[in-house]
């Protein structure tokens, strides 16, 4: 039986490309690619904040959401892929649903302390502008009982606060994903796909159904601002990277330039070139049609990812070999600096994201106290990113149990 190893994964390929399974470690470029996104979610949902203008977002179709999503894939693959492997089926399901239980929990605790701090702000701070309107949550406030049993069952999904309910609902698709690929892989492909396409509301209004989705509010007929059954398709590529079912991109050079050609040639409809360009090619597509909708993950945005994604992936080399310093001058150590923070980040994305969502909406009031001009803008910017570095190395260090190092009777650790 031939024998072959991926690239991206490092795994064993036997005979039809079926994956032994998946190790449980780490890939470098994941966590380097995933922390990036952190601090981008940051930027972009600071209010009023001129650096989103220029994030990678404002030059494309895709955004950081994307690159959380996809390389959510890929880390469950890692984690939860080996529980199945080597823990069978029920107990892979029961690992999927006790992350998603932690998942639901941070996301009731996201809004919860949002509100909050936004209600503590009008209540004692006599402002002209109503900050919990900041995030339409009148509301809320004004009807709390049915609307906090919405919000206990997610059938009242505020924009802001949707992230992490798209991100629950894929986590429970995993299981029968998982079932399906005990059959073929190529089972995976044909449901994941059907689904996507089930999800593409305006392709289905001339039938006069709005596609697969769930309701946002009781009140209206809103629904989720990211549509699981559309995201799913991009955290459904890397998990399927990840465990080896789909083959793993060569690094051609007409293949890189085909990616470049997408990339340059999606700039004229993006936000920049819609900003700068003296003709009018954004249109519709700016604006979120069938081709484009972040909603329900168009069709545009993925391949837009796709190419992004793949020179992402060759400019980092095999392993990710270039994320490490070739070197050992001032310039490398930098770099290797650089890298290892980012990393880092990405290593604990979940308490990052929480943590950033709630301090852009705390920067934000800050900025409108404090004005907004060539020195605050940059320095809220740096304080925000800085911070989100502390907490990534906190939450590391606590997660490292250091309080189980064992120690000589003088308290000193034991090496």
């Amino acid at each position: 039986m031939s024998v072959t190893v991926d690239a991206l994964t490092g795994r064993r390929l036997h005979g039809a490309g079926v994956a032994q399974p998946a190790a449980r470690t780490r890939d470098p470029r994941l966590d380097f690619y995933r922390g990036i996104a952190m601090f981008i979610i940051f930027i972009a949902h600071t209010p009023g904040n001129a650096f989103s203008s220029w994030i990678p977002a404002r030059w494309g179709f895709s955004d950081a959401t994307e690159i959380f999503v996809f390389c959510s894939g890929m880390a469950s693959a890692i984690a939860f892929g080996a529980v199945f492997d080597r823990a069978g089926w029920a107990l892979g399901a029961v690992r999927v649903g006790f992350r998603v239980w932690q998942v639901y929990w941070a996301h009731i605790g996201l809004f919860v302390a949002c509100a909050t701090f936004l209600a503590a702000v009008d209540h004692w701070g006599g402002f002209d502008k109503e900050y919990i309107g900041t995030l339409n949550l009148w509301r809320f406030m004004e009807e709390p009982g049915p609307l906090l049993v919405g919000l206990m069952t997610l059938t009242y999904v505020p924009n802001y606060f949707d992230i992490l309910p798209m991100y629950m609902v894929i986590l429970v698709m995993i299981p029968g994903v998982m079932a399906l690929a005990r059959v073929h892989p190529a089972a995976v492909a044909v449901a994941v796909v059907a689904v996507w396409l089930g999800a593409q509301g305006t392709w289905w209004e001339a039938a006069g159904w709005s596609g697969l989705s769930f309701p946002a509010e009781p009140w209206s007929d809103r629904q989720w601002f990211f549509n699981p059954f559309g995201w799913q398709l991009v955290f459904f590529t890397g998990f399927a990277l990840m465990r080896g079912w789909l083959p793993t991109p060569p690094v051609r050079v007409w293949l890189i330039a085909l990616a470049i050609v997408v990339v340059v040639a999606a700039l004229p409809y993006s936000s920049v070139g819609y900003r700068y360009s003296s003709i009018d090619l954004g249109g519709q597509v700016v604006s979120g049609d069938g081709l484009s909708s972040k909603t329900d993950f168009a069709i545009l945005r993925y391949v837009h990812f796709l190419a992004l994604a793949y020179l992402a992936w060759v400019v980092v080399g095999p392993g990710g070999r270039r994320l490490q310093p070739m070197d050992d001058g001032a310039a490398a150590r930098a770099w290797g600096g650089l890298v290892a923070v980012i990393t880092k980040v990405g290593q604990q994305s979940l308490a990052v994201f929480l943590f950033s969502m709630f301090w852009a909406r705390v920067t934000g009031f800050g900025l409108d106290i404090a004005g907004r001009d060539a020195v605050t803008v940059p320095l809220a910017n740096i304080l925000g990113c800085a911070l989100i570095v502390l907490l990534a190395y906190g939450v590391g260090w606590v997660k490292s149990q250091p309080w189980r190092v064992p120690r000589d009777k003088g308290g000193s650790a034991v090496r």
